[in-house]
This record gives C-alpha cells, structure tokens and sequence, in this order.
C-alpha cells in the first residue's frame, strides 16, 4: 500500500465515522475531507471542485427543481387525490406508493420515478399529520429495488450488459434480470412496507419548517361551474372541508348570508367562507376546483405563478380601516387578499369587503414579483418565508406532465442524455412560467449538493491511486479457497459494501471484470457471478451517498447520516438471503 492510499483510506473513514457520529453538519464534513485532502498532496488543487459539475451532483440538483415544478403545477395534488388516501395505515400507504415507484422505476430511471412521487408523498405526510422521514426512505429504497428488475430500470444494469457483450460476446436483454430481480423487489417491499420503516428513528410533526402552529385564515372560495360540490349539500361540504383541516363558516349567494344551511344545495357561484391554515385552503380550493376570486383579471393573472405572502399589519399601514375592494387592491396591483388572521373574532361577511384593522394577519395571494412590492405599498410587514405557500397552477398541470414525460422517454431510447433532459425540462418550467426564476434556486437542497460534491473527487482519487484496485486483489486473495457459492455471496457483500460508498455505477466497473476473472479461475458460469453484481451493486441502502436517490431524500426528510443503515441493513441481508438461491436457480453454476 503506497502513503496516497493510505491517507485516502485513512480520509475516507475518518469521513464515514465523522458522518456516522452526527455532531457536525455533513456538508462541512465533506468540504473539509476535500480541503484537506488537497493540503496533504493526495488530490490536485485543479480537480478538487469537479465534483460540482459531475452529472450525478447536476441530476440531483435538477431533480429537486423539476420536483417543485411538477408540486406548483398541481401535478402533485392531483396524483395525490388519485392515488393517496391519508387515513390509510402506514403500512398501507407504503405498499401503494413504493409499488407504484417500483413498477416506474423498472422503465424509467428511478431516479425520474422518486422526482415524481417525493412530493406526493410529502403532501401525504402533511395530510396525514406525519412526519415524512416515516415513508420518504422506505419510497427511495422501494424505487432503487424497482430499478433492478429490467435492463433499463438502472444504469448500473446497462453497464453491467455492456461489460458482458465485452467479455462474453453477447449482451443481457432487457428481461434477463427480471427473474431475479421481481422477486427480490417484491421481498423488500414486504419488508420495506411491514417492518423496516419501524425501525427508524421516532419523529414527530410534519417536519419541514413549520416549528411554530401556523395561523387559520378566513377566506372566501367561490364555486366554479365544474366544481364536485356542485348539486351537492352544505353537510356533504362540511365532511370534505374537514377532511382537509378547513372549517366552513358561512355561505354567501347573491350577496347575502344564507341562513337555514343543513340542507342548502351548493350551486355555482356560491362563495364559502371557510377557515383554515394557507396549505389546507389551497389544498381544499385545488380538490373541489374552488376559484379565490371571481375576477377576470384574476383569471387572467393565473396564467403566471401565483405565491402568497403572509404579512401583520401594523398601526400605520394604509390599509387599516379600509377593505381590498377599497383598495382597489387586485385591480391595481393584481394581487388578491386572500385571507385575514384576526384574534377574538370569526369574520363570516366578504373577505375583501372587511375593514383591516392594526394588529391583522393578511394572506395576500398574486404573482411572486408583485407581493413584495404590494406590501410595501399597504405598509404591512412579511413575517417572511416560513413555509413555501404556493397556488397550483391547476390548469399547467398536463403541460408539466407532457414536459417531464417527453424528457424520460428521450433520455430512457438514448436520445438525450438524462442530465441535459432534466436541463431542459428546468428550462421549459420556467419559460411557461411553471416555476418562478426566483424560486428554482430555493427548491435545491445545497448541503446535499456539497456533500456529494465533495466526496466524488476523493473516490476519483482513491480509484486512481489504485486505491480500488488493491480491494480487488484483496477479494482475489480471500475466494481463492472458497466453494463457488461463497465465492458469490462474498463477492456481493463486497459489492454492496463498495456501492454504499461509490457510485454504483463505478462499483460495477471494479467488480464485475472481477467477478469473471474470479468464476473463470474457478471454472464455473461467469453469468452467476455477473448478476451477483448486478443485483448487489444496486443495493446502496446503507449511506446516503451511494444512491442518488438517498441523496436526494436528505434534505426533505431531514435524515441524518446514520439514519439509513437502521433500514438498509436487514433490507441488504435479505437481499442476499433470496437473490443468492434465485441466482443459482436462474444462472446456475
């Protein structure tokens, strides 16, 4: 072992321990591994920020942002309200979800199947008064699982045909790896759904940002003409309003208060007055095509992405004692009032025609580039940005679906490279104005982005180093005497163990011209050896690094490093205990 590999080793697990330990945030782990691993002469100064260009770290980051885009789109909502019941058991809602990833993740890059059911899931675990690291990990594992059943499902198994038709003559097809890869997908959703989240660390809350309880608004919602509740009762509304967590107030037709409601058919034009945090207004108003304003211009508006603001109004504001449609608010500054917080008192009249008195919360809903400024303007403060309040721009739904779509399929037949189709998709969110330039650089999780950053030079350098080669020669070493069904379980034991902490993909190109070197000198089928990897090699459950998709959950679901293997562990050991049997069943010796 030459004094490089010896520091690179000595680094590496110097980072995993400091990782594992937890008292330091990981990005600043990651940075200073690679800090001083230029210092002490192991990496070159000139490559030590490559990293942050490498297609992973670029995949990661533009997954977070088409993810956001696809949530403003309304995308999520609506898959949510199809596919997602939040009063099933956890259990329950694992099945579904990780075998609807599962199922994507077999023809699509898993890594596309995560970007489009994260946020459906977060949005479930805040229905569902959940923490989302309950179900987040166990839908990232359910999709890396799903992506070994086919030949395209992973890049790792492309790679691993490529290295066949190199050494043996001939490529894997596209379902030569699902009869051992469906059943073993099938066993880990088992595991994953019945027993694995348990072992994860108790979390309470929703998570995300919003420590502090979030104020209730009073709002008004009018009935559009192809509403649901159309034809239906007031008390038929009042089982879906408190379904979503909004309390109705009152009903206004015509102007005037209906009073005998219990029996009261909802028509179109209707306007509730209804109560309920910012996030269950607009889930509430996006379930039941409820519209905020009547307006044409406001129609209008919608074209653009709409936000809100939350803002206090102060003694001084000029909007104290007067109401919005004094303000001329929407016509003059296409923002909409679209709730008040007010302490000691229920308003049941017309939002925008209630006076705002000193001391008011106000939830003003427009155009992201026009809030600040219209606060300005009413002299009201912004509490800030505690939580991202957007409105679904229900209508561009389809449009970003067809966006995202039209990229996998390209990237999935080898027409465009995946990162430059995610790019694409990014730019293509912001001309339709899908997702504000503003706010893309909000949806990136930049500790996650360094931390990766950081660590793919120093496993560059180890490679180069012959770092990685001296594990294969240790591996040869160890089989040497070994029956061929130990050879293959240690084989992917060290595969698994290598993919926990490299890209899989680099896992493979190590591993596999080992595994058929090592079945050659023992006479056996190279086959059985090749799929070993292929299956082990997508097992990365252990770290958050190995995987992109682990990577990419970190930061919503706020996980810890050493949060992983609590799952990962038991996940990878009976990945073994049926892939092994089938390997030997399918591909025998």
């Amino acid at each position: 072992m030459t004094w490089q590999q010896g520091i690179l080793f000595a680094l590496m697990g110097g980072v995993l321990a400091l990782l594992l330990w937890g008292r330091w945030r990981y990005d600043l782990v990651a940075f200073g591994a690679l800090v001083l691993a230029v210092l002490l002469g192991v990496l070159d100064a000139h490559e030590a920020f490559t990293g942050f260009g490498h297609p992973a770290v670029i995949i990661v980051a533009l997954v977070l942002v088409v993810s956001k885009g696809l949530e403003r789109a309304g995308v999520v909502d609506m898959i949510t309200r199809r596919l997602v019941n939040a009063n099933r058991p956890v259990w329950q809602h694992i099945l579904v979800m990780g075998g609807i990833g599962a199922a994507l993740s077999a023809f699509m890059n898993n890594v596309a199947a995560l970007a489009m059911l994260m946020p459906v899931d977060i949005a479930a675990a805040r229905q569902a008064k959940r923490h989302p690291a309950i179900t987040l990990m166990p839908l990232s594992f359910a999709t890396i699982l799903g992506g070994m059943t086919t030949m395209i499902g992973t890049p790792t198994n492309i790679v691993v045909a490529q290295f066949r038709e190199q050494s043996l003559g001939a490529p894997y097809l596209m379902f030569d790896y699902t009869p051992v890869g469906l059943p073993v997908a099938l066993a880990g959703l088992l595991f994953i759904a019945f027993v694995g989240w348990r072992l994860l660390p108790v979390r309470k809350g929703t998570g995300g940002d919003d420590k502090a309880s979030p104020e209730a608004y009073v709002a008004e919602l009018v009935v559009s003409t192809d509403s649901p509740a159309v034809g239906g009762t007031w008390s038929d509304l009042k089982t879906r309003a408190r379904e979503a967590d909004v309390w109705l107030l009152s009903l206004l037709r015509r102007g005037r208060r209906e009073r005998a409601l219990k029996a009261t058919e909802i028509r179109k034009g209707d306007v509730l007055v209804v109560e309920g945090t910012p996030e269950d207004l607009e889930q509430f108003a996006a379930a039941l095509k409820l519209d905020w304003s009547k307006s044409r211009n406001h129609a209008r508006l919608l074209a653009d992405t709409m936000s809100m603001l939350e803002a206090v109004v102060p003694r001084e504001a000029r909007i104290v004692n007067r109401s919005a449609d004094d303000m001329r608010l929407l016509a003059r500054h296409g923002v909409v009032l679209a709730g008040i917080a007010r302490q000691g008192r229920r308003i049941r009249e017309r939002v925008r025609r209630e006076n705002i008195r000193a001391g008011d919360l106000v939830l003003l809903m427009g155009p992201d580039n026009a809030l600040e400024e219209t606060a300005r303007w009413l002299g009201v403060l912004p509490l800030g940005r505690r939580r991202d309040i957007a409105v679904a721009q229900r209508q561009k739904a389809w449009l970003a679906i067809a966006l995202f779509a039209a990229a996998i399929i390209a990237a999935a037949a080898g027409l465009v490279y995946l990162p430059v189709a995610l790019g694409a998709v990014v730019v293509a969110f912001a001309l339709f104005r899908i997702i504000p330039l503003s706010r893309i650089y909000d949806a990136i999780e930049w500790p996650v982005i360094v931390l990766l950053a950081s660590l793919i030079p120093i496993g560059a350098a180890l490679e180069r180093s012959g770092g990685t080669a001296l594990i294969a020669q240790a591996l040869l070493w160890l089989t040497s005497d070994l029956p061929p069904v130990a050879v293959l379980a240690v084989i992917m034991i060290i595969t698994m163990t290598l993919s926990d902490m490299l890209n899989n993909v680099a896992t493979v190109l190590i591993a596999a011209p080992v595994a058929v070197g090592v079945a050659q000198a023992l006479g056996v089928n190279p086959d059985t050896m090749l799929m070993g990897v292929a299956v082990a090699a997508s097992c990365a459950f252990l770290t958050p690094i190995g995987h992109k998709n682990n990577t990419i959950i970190m930061g919503p679901g706020g996980y810890a490093f050493g949060d992983y293997w609590r799952m990962g562990l038991p996940l990878e050991l009976i990945v073994l205990a049926v892939s092994i049997p089938l390997i030997l069943l399918v591909w025998p010796l």
